[in-house]
């Protein structure tokens, strides 16, 4: 008797839920799609808020990075601008040939070890394929010299038998000019060459560098210049003390010259590379700072709809009991 009473009463409180007016304005207003994903709004809510902790956790790191490139740039700045003043005596006595015609080149390209300093490496790599190809015909040899990871990595796709020497993790330690100098003379000693043609990006702000290509011939071409004429001329007029020769002499002064111009060349790609970092860095805050503000209004928007939910869930459940 008590069963069939609770019976009959269960059947009337659901013909009063199924028909109360709430309930149905309810379904009108949300869509199948907003229904079936009602459960799962407060798993929603969590992956949001997880998000955001990555996207803070990102922008701290892009933000030390950048105080750390600012710091590194200005102990190399002050040795890039004073090492300018050892290679220009050179260009003005030997000069600064890029169109000189020599059968056997090498392109020294100049990259970082690192990333995440923008477009530096590719620019790098990139004017080095374009000096190679054209200095390069039927009867003429190009090789590569890579100092750099970067430079490594795309150069070994498609030029891996033109690569003579790779030299990486060039700025493990600090720069400085004897240890360039070691660099300059194992090259000197491994290759062969008519004309070296350095190529690396010259410091110029914080936000620009300039890709740069600094010529280096070799004595004999340097001799051959002088005696055709043309700017080489100048070293005729020069008197040489000692008993050295000429050829001695200008053997001497191109070992010289690369030296100095491969530590500028070395110390200017690096300024440029912690500028561009700078540069990077800062772009990459900025971007994960509005990244942020979108998570955020995201998750606010997903917090008042569960909310909402649940107010409707807990008006619909008062009413159903009050019928």
């Amino acid at each position: 008797m008590a069963m069939s009473a609770l019976r009959r009463e269960g059947r009337r409180l659901s013909s009063i839920v199924s028909s109360n007016p709430i309930n149905t304005l309810r379904s009108s207003l949300l869509s199948s799609e907003e229904q079936t994903s009602l459960g799962a709004r407060c798993i929603s809510t969590q992956v949001v808020r997880n998000r955001m902790k990555s996207v803070k956790n990102i922008q701290k790191i892009t933000k030390a990075m950048k105080m750390v490139a600012a710091s590194k740039l200005r102990q190399i700045q002050t040795k890039t601008e004073n090492s300018r003043g050892l290679w220009q005596p050179f260009t003005a006595l030997l000069g600064d040939t890029p169109n000189v015609d020599v059968k056997k080149n090498v392109v020294i390209a100049i990259s970082s070890d690192k990333g995440l300093c923008g477009g530096i490496n590719s620019t790098s790599v990139k004017i080095s394929r374009a000096v190679r190809k054209i200095n390069d015909g039927p009867d003429k040899e190009t090789k590569y010299v890579i100092l750099g990871e970067k430079a490594k990595v795309q150069l070994i796709r498609d030029s891996r038998n033109d690569i003579d020497l790779c030299i990486t993790e060039l700025q493990k330690n600090p720069l400085n000019y004897t240890q360039v100098a070691a660099l300059a003379d194992d090259i000197l000693k491994n290759v062969q060459f008519d004309a070296l043609r350095i190529v690396f990006n010259k410091f110029h702000s914080v936000v620009s560098f300039v890709p740069t290509v600094s010529t280096i011939l070799s004595p004999e071409i340097v001799e051959r210049e002088s005696e055709a004429g043309g700017t080489l001329d100048e070293l005729d007029s020069y008197e040489i003390e000692g008993g050295e020769s000429k050829s001695e002499i200008l053997q001497n002064l191109t070992e010289f010259q690369f030296s100095c111009v491969l530590f500028n060349a070395v110390l200017e790609n690096a300024c440029s590379e912690q500028g561009a970092r700078m540069s990077a860095m800062d772009s990459s805050s900025r971007n994960a700072g509005d990244m942020l503000d979108r998570l955020t209004l995201t998750y606010n928007r997903t917090r008042q709809a569960s909310i909402t939910t649940e107010l409707i869930e807990i008006i619909s459940g008062a009413s159903a009991l009050e019928g």
